[in-house]
């Protein structure tokens, strides 16, 4: 059975709640609040969110040659290949140990991405692409969003033991749940998140961008043999035992490894809404379709002495974007403000400017 054709974006198809710049208002004073209060405690400003990093790569992206017509817009109009930078991650506010279980992020940046910028990018040369393991956000918009956003604020420096107790419950009862066949990204999102090796997930945008004409989600995928095997794999519970399990990957990787980038075309706006994050969108309505792959080669994933500064110095946004590719919707309207502002402090208070890496 043919596919329908994808839908040809309009501006109509964006539309603001009365209340989402108040909202978007309070979401940057709650993230603020987040990061002084751990910057204070810490003596280091971190990100506002995806604070622990498990991982930071070099590698190179290529754009797959012979792509159909539909596909050829923006970053991915022609073959070619581009330095990248991918950081892994996890999403809270604290450097928490790694027993306390959330979901894993994948970041993205391809460096020296020539064409017309997203608006507030015109000074960058990047295309980032920031990713979660979970195909939809656990709230529909900005409101929702902001909810979430005091909940976890109210949890921000708690005590890690409470905070283990508390995932390792969660953890149970995801478990009992995905053996019945279901996940629940809310108990993943509250620290129910499985102990899995982060390098055998698959990742997701969760929000849509333009793609040229079109809008589409994304995602990055396993491909390599050796990732593969990772997936589903259990990890350990120790204070860094992510990032200790991917160091050890890539310090004894004999051949680089892939992961495909892929997009999800909109082929219908009532079943793939563009306001509605919580909703995934269906692969029967219109599957993930490859664009490009991404390698990574053997290196050091993460050297303690100096990969906190490099950190420091990298910021990836899903603005940082072609306008090509420029972020829709209200999570992303919100997201533009919010981590604008998270990157704005932590650079003035750990007085380290933040640039775009060149290769």
């Amino acid at each position: 059975m043919s596919l329908p054709p994808p839908v040809l974006y309009h501006a109509s198809l964006e539309h603001a709640d009365e209340d989402e710049a108040t909202h978007i208002r309070e979401l940057t004073e709650v993230f603020a609040r987040m990061a002084l209060t751990v910057a204070e405690q810490e003596g280091h400003a971190h990100r506002a969110v995806h604070a622990k990093g498990q991982g930071l790569l070099k590698g190179r992206l290529r754009v797959l040659d012979g792509l159909p017509a539909e596909l050829r817009h923006g970053l991915f109009a022609r073959p070619g290949s581009y330095d990248a930078r991918v950081r892994l991650s996890s999403p809270p506010a604290e450097q928490l140990p790694d027993s306390v279980s959330t979901p894993r992020a994948m970041a993205l940046k391809v460096i020296g991405v020539d064409g017309a910028r997203a608006e507030g990018a015109e000074e960058q040369h990047t295309q980032d692409f920031l990713m979660v393991n979970g195909p939809a956000f656990n709230t529909p918009g900005v409101a929702g969003f902001l909810r979430s956003a005091k909940l976890l604020a109210a949890t921000t420096e708690r005590m890690p033991r409470t905070k283990r107790m508390i995932s390792a419950t969660l953890r149970g009862a995801e478990a009992a749940l995905e053996a019945v066949g279901g996940q629940s990204a809310l108990l993943k999102g509250m620290g129910g998140e499985p102990q899995h090796h982060p390098l055998g997930e698959t990742f997701f945008s969760q929000v849509p961008f333009l793609y040229g004409p079109y809008m589409a989600k994304f995602s990055l995928a396993p491909v390599s043999p050796a990732l593969l095997a990772l997936t589903g794999d259990k990890i350990g519970s120790d204070e860094d035992a992510q990032r200790d399990a991917v160091v050890a990957f890539f310090t004894d990787l004999p051949n680089p490894v892939e992961w495909e980038l892929r997009m999800q075309l909109c082929r219908d706006v009532e079943r793939m809404p563009i306001e509605d994050a919580s909703v995934a969108w269906a692969e029967a309505d219109s599957p993930f379709l490859p664009v490009a792959r991404l390698s990574v080669a053997q290196q050091e994933a993460w050297q303690p002495d100096t990969s906190p500064g490099v950190e420091d110095a990298l910021a990836f946004a899903p603005w940082h974007a072609l306008a090509e590719h420029r972020p829709l919707g209200g999570l992303n309207r919100a997201r533009r403000v919010v981590m604008a502002a998270s990157r704005q402090f932590r650079s003035r208070f750990n007085g380290c400017p933040i640039h775009e890496p060149v290769g």
